[in-house]
Parts: structure tokens; C-alpha cells; sequence
């Protein structure tokens, strides 16, 4: 399926639309800025009284996979949808082999962040389901404006976010790898969008980007991750709200050389190692203990709904 993709469809270097998303909706609606404003307070509160060490795991997040295509080539297969559900559950849970590229200046903050992931069993309706959905499409490529969300703009509709992960994959155009929704949002927005050459690791997925860490770095945000760098350009005076995370002089692209200094965060530099930056897929290996209390603060508050905690004795 790969020698029927346009060269087009592969980004020369990554590029991640959340923050396009965030600033028009932090414009657009009130009560979205209310709703992310409480979320942050709510963080910190979660942080500061030490509630990730108490935060119960893995969590089992149910996902529906919306595949949107216009050529037979981006009808992507079962077996590329499961391949990026396997690297999310690596990733997750700090069991990807290459995270051993990560030097010891940064390898003792990797952490486990007790996610996990699975394709969904049941629709909407309580009836078995595969959890992939898949929609023809007369849109050659779709953006950051959420069109691929509803099926009224030749996308597909999603299933209720309080109860499933939405993940469509599409042709994206301008460059983009994908995109997410930070919690807050309107639920009928609520998910990820990727590219379907920059998912999973066979079938249409092409490098730089075939390792699957563009839905990594994705959902990171849809757990409430910011950009490693803080997104203020490439100046130091930005924040991802994650103390163990060093402040970087803008985003990292292709497979950087350690030690990257910016900032004055020398002698170790910038952690480009992170899911959260901006390098290939092989350059990214790793979430921070930081960043895993913050995605547990969110999971245990405005995505608690979402998964559900593994039960001892309990079937997977």
C-alpha cells in the first residue's frame, strides 16, 4: 500500500496543530478559558497535595479508530491500526526497547505513566464492535478546523468522549502530522486527528514518522501535556507546567546530538529525548515522572470518566 502514496502525504519535519486549536478556541469561547482555567487550578491542586504517587493503575482507555479516506491506499488495515495501539501501550509504559538511546543525564526521570490502551469491544449502542470505523471521503485533505469530526463536512462522527478515545486518521494537508484537543474542549471536537502516513508503524506509514510516536506525542496532549519547549517561538520564557522538563529554546526537529544546550540548561541541555518535542519518531522515546503526575491528574479529574482502573482478579 505504501508505493501508491504520494510523496506529498510525508512531512519533511513534524508539525503538530494543538496549540493552532487551543489559541482559536481560548478566542472563540469563554467557556472553554473558564473550563482551562479550572483545569490548571485543579492540576496544581492534584500535584501539590501528592496525589500521583496515590494514582491507581494501569487505567484502560477504551479508543475508536475513525480511518477517513479518499484512495484505497489511505484505507489503512486492522493490522496498521493494532501496530499503533501496540506503541502506545510501549510507549505508556515505558516498555519501548529504544528508550535505552537516552543518556544517563535524563534516563532516570523515564517513567511509566500507567496508561494503557485498547481498541474498543462495544459501540455507543452496547453492540460489538471491531472499534475502527471507516468513511470514504470526497475532501482530499483536511486541517486543523475539526471538518474530519463530523460527518456533516466529510468527516466521521464521533463516539461519546466521556466514554471512548476518538482517533481519526485522514489525509492532512499543510504539513501537518496530526493534532489534538486539550480537556475542556467541546466534546463534539474531543480527540486526536493523525495522518495516515505518520500511523502506526506498517502499511502507509512512512518515515521519519513510522514509528507511531506522532499519536504518542498527540495524546500526550489530550491528557493535558503541553510542548516541551513552553510554545512561546524560541524565546526561555515559556512553560509546559512540568518542573523536571528543562526550559528549551523552541522545538526540536530530525534526531538531534546530545547534549542540545539552550536556555543556559546546560551542561545536559534540552530533553529532546520527549515525546513532547518536535523530533522523528526514532528521536522521541520517553515521558517524564512530571509529565505522568500530570497526565494522572488529569485522568483522575476532568477525564475520569474515560478509563477505567485494572481490578485485580478482574478479566483484561
Amino acid at each position: 500500500m505504501a508505493d501508491e502514496m504520494n510523496p506529498a502525504d510525508v512531512p519533511a519535519r513534524r508539525a503538530c496543530g494543538t496549540m493552532t486549536v487551543h489559541r482559536r478556541l481560548l478566542n472563540d469561547s469563554a467557556e472553554y478559558r473558564d473550563a482551562r482555567s479550572a483545569i490548571e487550578n485543579s492540576t496544581r491542586a492534584f500535584l501539590m497535595a501528592g496525589l500521583a504517587q496515590q494514582f491507581e493503575g494501569p487505567v484502560h482507555i477504551p479508543v475508536v479508530v475513525h480511518v477517513v479516506f479518499v484512495s484505497d491506499a489511505q484505507n489503512i488495515s486492522d493490522e496498521q491500526v493494532q501496530s499503533q495501539i501496540d506503541v502506545l501501550n510501549q510507549d505508556f509504559r515505558a516498555t519501548n526497547a529504544d528508550r535505552d538511546i537516552v543518556p544517563p543525564a535524563f534516563s532516570g526521570l523515564i517513567a511509566d505513566t500507567r496508561v494503557e490502551f485498547e481498541l474498543a469491544t462495544t459501540d455507543p449502542d452496547g453492540a460489538p464492535t471491531s472499534g475502527i470505523t471507516r468513511t470514504r471521503t470526497g475532501v482530499a485533505s483536511f486541517d486543523s478546523d475539526d471538518r474530519v469530526k463530523s460527518s456533516a463536512t466529510g468527516g466521521a462522527d464521533p463516539w461519546p468522549a466521556d466514554r471512548y478515545l476518538n482517533i481519526w486518521v485522514c489525509p492532512l494537508g499543510g504539513g501537518l502530522l496530526g493534532y489534538a484537543q486539550f480537556p475542556g474542549g467541546p466534546a463534539e471536537t474531543d480527540g486526536v486527528v493523525i495522518l495516515h502516513s505518520g500511523f502506526g508503524t506498517t502499511g502507509t506509514a512512512a518515515a521519519p514518522f513510522d514509528l507511531g510516536r506522532s499519536a504518542t506525542h498527540e495524546i500526550g496532549h489530550y491528557l493535558n501535556l503541553f510542548h516541551i519547549w513552553g510554545d512561546d517561538g524560541t524565546g526561555c520564557g515559556g512553560t509546559d507546567e512540568v518542573d523536571d522538563t528543562p526550559n528549551a529554546g523552541g522545538p526540536n526537529f530530525g534526531v538531534p546530538t546530545f547534549p542540545h544546550i539552550t536556555c543556559g540548561n546546560g551542561p545536559d541541555g534540552d530533553l529532546f529525548f520527549d515525546f513532547m518535542d518536535y523530533t522523528d519518531d526514532r528521536g522521541m522515546v520517553m515521558f517524564t515522572v512530571g509529565q505522568a503526575a500530570r497526565m494522572a491528574a488529569c485522568l483522575d479529574g476532568v477525564r475520569s470518566s474515560l478509563g477505567r482502573p485494572a481490578q485485580v482478579g478482574a478479566p483484561a
